[in-house]
Formats: C-alpha cells, structure tokens, sequence
C-alpha cells in the first residue's frame, strides 16, 4: 500500500481509498481527556432538539458527567441525565447503540438487567445492542451525534473508568466509577465538528442503526445550534475527512480506509511522525515504521503508549505482541530515530500507571487523525472504526491549529504549556524528539518504555493471529479453543502442579484411612455392582451429567467421580456419554434462547457470585480451558448462541470430550491408585502419566486442532 505516496504537500485522506467522504465542518475542536469531553457533551446535548445519537463499544447509564466535590457527583448519571432531556423536550429522541459485548468483558461493564432499567425509563430512549458482525469482530465506533449538527469522534466512551483531567492526578477523589471505587489515571482525545461532516456521521450512525434493528431512521433537519458555548474551536471552515474500518461480512465488501490513511500518512512523513496509541500491534503498521526508520533521510517516529496494558487480559495478550513487535522496530532503527515513551505522573504506586487511551496520529504539521481505531490489527481489518482527519494542505492556519494539538499533548505528558514545547522545538531545529529530551525530568514526564524480555519463548508463545486478528473467526476455529483452550504450559506450572498433585495425595490418602471418604466411595462403588454394566446404569449416569451441567457442576469432578465408581472402562463410556449428552442439551439451549436473553441471564449470574470467582469463570470462557473449572454448559451454551451449526459443533464435542474424557479418566484411576495405596510406586505412576500427557498436548494441538480465537 505505498502506490500513493504524498510527499510533495498533496493530499493524503483520498475518498474512495484512505476515506470514506471529506465534508466541510464549520467548526473543528480538540476536546483532551474526559473532563472536557464529558462536559462538552454534556452541554451539546443540553441543546439537543431533535436526535442524540451514541454509537459505543460500552456505555454505562450511571457515568457522572459533570464532577465537583469529594465524590463527584454534581449531576445526575447519564441514563438519568437523558431521561430528564427527554421530559423537557417533547421532540427529542436518543438512540443508544452499544456492541453486544464478548463475554469475557462482562465483569468490566454494567452488568445487563442494570442497563435494562436504566435504559428503558422513557418511550424515546431507545437502546439496542448490535451484535451484526463477524465471529471474533467488535463494534468498536465511539460517535456521538447530536441533531445531525454536531458531532463527537474519538477514542472515549461515555463509561465507566474514563472522565479524569488533563492533570492526571495520582489522587483525583473525582475520579471514580459509578460504584465510587477510583481508578487510576486516564488520558484520551475527541474531536468536535459541526457542518456538513456531522451530517455525514449521522448518516453513519442511521445505517448502523439499520442494520442492527431493521429500522430505517430518517436524516434530522438541524435546528439551532448544539455547540457548547464554552469551546471555543480550533479552526473553522475545513474540510474533515472519515475513515472508517468495517470487516467483510454478510455480503458487504470490507472497508478498510482507516489502514490505507495509516500507511499512506506514515510514507508521507518527511520530519516527524507522532502517535499517541493504546496499542502497537499491526504488523502492517509496525513494517511501514520499519521502512521510514531505516531510510538515511526519514522521519522521527515518536510513540507515547500506556506502560502497562490494562487489566490481566489485555496484558497477557495485546501486551505479549506489543513487546514482540516494538522489541522488532527498535531492532530496525539504524538512525537512532524511534522514541518510544510512557507518561509518568508523581504519588502513583509501583503497580498503577497512566492509561494511555488515546488513539492519535499527526504527521508533521500536515494531518492529524483522531478516532477509535488503534495500531492493531483488530482495527485495521476486523472491528468497526471511525476516524476523523484534518489535513493542513497548506493553509497556514490548520498547520498552526494540527502542531497546536500536538504541542498540547506532549506539553500535557511533560507537565508544561504547548507554548513550551513549540519554544523547545524550535531551540532543538524542529525535532520533536530534542524538545522532549530537553523538558523531561520534572516530576510529572515522559520516561523512555522499557521493552521487557518475553515471558515466554517464541517456540510456546500464543500466534500472533490468535491475540490480534486480521479477520473474522471462523466458527471450527473458534469451537476449537472454546472446547480445547491452551493444552501446553510451561514447564515451570507443571513442577508447581506436579508438587501440588503429590501434597494432595498424601492429604486425601490421609483422608481415605481415616475419615468416612473411604466407605463412602466403596458403599457407592458396591450399591452400584449388580447394575454397573446396565443400561439403566448408564441412562442414571447421562442424567446425573446433564443435571449437573444445568446447575454448573464442573464436569472434570463428575468424570471423576464416574471413574471412581465404575472404574476406568466402564467410567471413561460413561463419562464420555454423559459429557456428551450435557454438551447437546446445553447447545441446544444456546439455540433455542434468544441471545440478549442468554447474556442477560448470564450477566446476572456473573455479577451475582463471588468477584474472584467469577473472573476465574469468565477468564476460562475466554481460553475454552474445561479444566479444573471451566464452565462446561456456559460453553456450550455459547457455542449455540453464537450460531456453530450443529454437524460442526457435534463432531468436534466428540472429538474433544473423547481426548478429554480419557485424560481425566487416567488421571482419576492413577490418583485413586495413589490415594488408595501410597508409595513410591504408584505416585511415579501418577507422575509418570502426567509427563506423558504434558509431552504430547503440544503436538495434538499443533498436529489436529489448527489455529482460531476468541474474539
């Protein structure tokens, strides 16, 4: 994608290639971090007449607006915010359209039957959840729109865990989530347009709308003026370009303008390419860098990124491939050209850090682009984006206006006025990179990232496709780790698991000689001989399995239990047919109920237990792993909801329950073994089994079960 370099001041966002459309926007803002754009919305929408309309990846109806106080909690909470617009203003409607969530961020959101009150107190409030996207996709577009007149593109969502300050203080009492627990600090860009580019964004909006519910909305004729008096705009009369990303899907072609305006910025560069970014983890992008770094005359790249990902998945995943790919740009910088840096803000403990959220590029004085899109993959070819670009195309006043906006947000991570950083650069011939070096040090700076050394070797660590996909999830791919998940781990787990496998022998030997555990295994063992090979037998087994399936017994216990009783042949039959049967009833399920019912009802559950066990839940629906708690119905209920078609997902549940089941079923007998008579021999036995099957899970999965990924 280099045919359409611009290095002589053309044009970079070309309709039809790098941008959907160009229209004028009357006026163009910079709205940094939430504060300012929480506020700003809220007082856009206080002039709303006719329409609102937020387009989300997450929105949470108890988020606080406007904060003062020692709790922040000047103003009502959104939903109720809305509400209250709606009962003064008769021809008023909001439309609130939120991607129907993987279940693995469930603990992170509102939960459901929260939002199901909050968002259906009116007539005219409107909320849908849009899942119309591929397999493993998102809808991640952050747009509000406000009567076709104004609108806001960005990085922020109106939710929880997002309002904070350009200050970032490490103490901010207002920085808290609905619940009033705090969080640490978060930093984030909007853009605010108006005109004729608002229009556009309503149209976008419409036609998202249309496609999640079938109902077509009709254009808004705008009426007054929605602008927050208080904003003053950056520039005025320009054209604003959107790029948007939407994955093929359904019959639609795929949109990929967003990854064609990367590229063809970034080799448009001639001093300096600057980019605020959440994550850096599209190796089309990281390759383009890599070019520009390695040219003698090319620019400075200039990376502001997040320490730290936020949260155990994201740091486990799209922090293991940005290491691996930022370690892979620096090895390509001969020139000494690429900075890479984190903010760093005084009083934060060692395990807290800003949130670099902000998902921002500006190359030279000529463009900045601003939106929801990261550097990742996932938004350059999968889930649904929407940017906003201005070019400068040589009017001196946008070049102010783009240098202005950068100069403000390097000034804002070093803790000094845009002013400063404008004087510093000068005084450093125009190098960006000299006018940081130059102000680092106060207390409130930019550190250079460190680039640790992988956790794990490239030979075991997860393929890059897995953790950032380009493309859809096929349904075989994505069955095969919801039933399968990791079967190799590191050495190091299985010496803790082994150690942890023998203490519990001793302790349930212990248990068997002299607590009633013993007897009872043996009562039931002898109650069932006269009938153990019957088919009534087998029909008690099934129903025992898919009745605990049903109430979220894990089905690695009753495989075991089912051993214990009936031994290892006739337990592994058994096991595997009630494994079986409780897979098809929970698929079935899955199928049968409507799927905002089935995340409805497990949100409630999720939100209901235990907080450590229910992110242990969602973090095994996440891998597929159906040891030692993976929930086995949840699963499967997933897999109906999600669409699997039947063949598919029965041959693979027997495929799997087969490996799995006969796993469990030689690990039950040698542990009974080793509970029932203790020694050296038959814990080797024990250990030895254990050996043999952590030898051979890597090569079954990279031999038979292939790639795919939750999305």
């Amino acid at each position: 994608m280099t045919d359409c370099v611009h290095r002589d001041g053309a044009r970079i966002a070309i309709e039809g290639r790098s941008c959907w459309r160009r229209p004028l926007a009357r006026r163009v803002a910079f709205l940094v971090d939430g504060a300012a754009y929480f506020a700003a919305f809220a007082a856009a929408a206080e002039r709303a007449q006719r329409s609102i309309f937020i387009l989300a990846w997450d929105v949470n109806s108890g988020v606080r607006l406007r904060r003062d106080g020692d709790r922040g909690a000047a103003t009502e909470a959104l939903g109720d915010f809305l509400t209250s617009l709606l009962g003064e203003r008769p021809d008023l409607h909001v439309n609130v359209l939120d991607w129907d969530f993987a279940m693995i961020y469930a603990l992170e959101r509102e939960s459901l039957p929260v939002v199901g009150r909050a968002w259906t107190g009116h007539p005219r409030l409107h909320f849908q959840l849009d899942g119309t996207h591929p397999l493993g996709a998102s809808h991640h577009q952050k747009v509000v729109v406000i009567d076709d007149a104004l609108a806001f593109v960005g990085g922020l969502d109106l939710a929880a865990c997002r309002w904070d300050t350009s200050e970032h203080a490490a103490r901010d009492p207002r920085r808290v989530d609905p619940g009033y627990r705090a969080y640490p600090p978060f930093h984030d860009v909007q853009m605010m347009v108006d005109g004729d580019v608002a229009a556009s964004l309503g149209e976008l909006a419409r036609t998202r709308w249309l496609r999640a519910t079938g109902v077509r909305l009709p254009p808004v004729a705008p009426v007054g003026d929605p602008w927050p008096p208080g904003v003053a705009p950056a520039v005025v009369d320009v054209p604003v370009a959107i790029a948007r990303t939407e994955p093929a899907w359904n019959g639609r072609a795929g949109v990929y303008e967003v990854e064609a305006l990367f590229l063809d910025a970034i080799a448009a560069a001639r001093r300096t390419i600057y980019l605020e970014m959440q994550y850096v983890t599209s190796s089309r992008m990281v390759d383009a860098l890599a070019v520009r770094l390695g040219e003698t005359d090319g620019p400075e790249v200039v990376i502001v990124l997040p320490r730290v990902c936020s949260g155990w998945l994201e740091e486990a995943t799209m922090g293991t491939l940005r290491a691996r790919l930022l370690r892979g740009l620096a090895a390509a910088d001969r020139f000494r050209r690429l900075h890479l840096y984190h903010p760093v803000v005084p009083g934060l403990s060692p395990d807290q850090a800003v949130n670099v959220h902000a998902k921002v590029l500006v190359v030279d004085d000529d463009l900045v682009r601003i939106g929801s899109a990261n550097a990742s993959n996932r938004s350059l070819r999968l889930d649904t984006e929407c940017d906003l670009v201005l070019e400068a195309e040589g009017k001196p006043d946008v070049r102010t206006a783009i240098a202005g906006v950068r100069d403000r947000l390097v000034g804002e991570h070093l803790g000094v006025a845009a002013a400063d950083v404008a004087a510093a650069r000068t005084r450093a011939a125009g190098s960006l990179t000299g006018a940081i070096e130059a102000l680092r040090g106060r207390p409130r700076t930019l550190v250079p990232l460190d680039l640790p050394a992988p956790a794990l070797p490239d030979e075991i660590a997860p393929d890059p496709s897995l953790l950032d996909p380009d493309q859809p999830v096929t349904r075989k791919g994505v069955l095969v780790e919801l039933l399968v998940g990791e079967l190799s781990s590191p050495p190091r787990g299985f010496v803790v698991r082994s150690i942890a496998v023998v203490v519990g022998v001793l302790a349930l030997a212990v248990a068997w000689r002299w607590t009633p555990l013993g007897a009872w295994v043996g009562w039931a063992a002898g109650a069932v001989a006269p009938v153990r090979t019957s088919p009534l037998a087998a029909l008690g087994v099934v129903l025992a399995f898919v009745a605990g399936g049903l109430l979220l017994v894990p089905a690695t216990g009753l495989m075991v239990a089912t051993t214990l009783v009936f031994g290892p042949r006739l337990g592994f039959a058994y096991a595997l047919l009630g494994s079986l049967a409780s897979a098809l009833v929970g698929y079935g399920l899955g199928r049968v109920l409507a799927r905002g019912t089935l995340r409805h009802l497990a949100s409630r559950v999720l939100h209901a237990v235990n907080p450590r066990l229910a992110r242990r839940v969602v973090r095994s629906v996440a891998t597929g792993r159906l040891m030692p708690v993976a929930p086995f119905t949840v699963v499967n209920l997933l897999a109906g909801a999600s669409g699997v078609d039947f063949p598919t997902f029965t041959l693979r549940t027997v495929v799997m329950l087969t490996a799995g089941t006969a796993m469990v079923t030689l690990l039950a007998d040698r542990f009974a073994d080793a509970v029932r008579r203790p020694g050296v021999a038959t814990v080797a036995s024990l250990l030895t089994m254990m050996v043999l099957l952590l030898l051979l899970a890597p090569l079954a999965r990279r031999r038979h079960w292939g790639g795919g990924a939750l999305g």
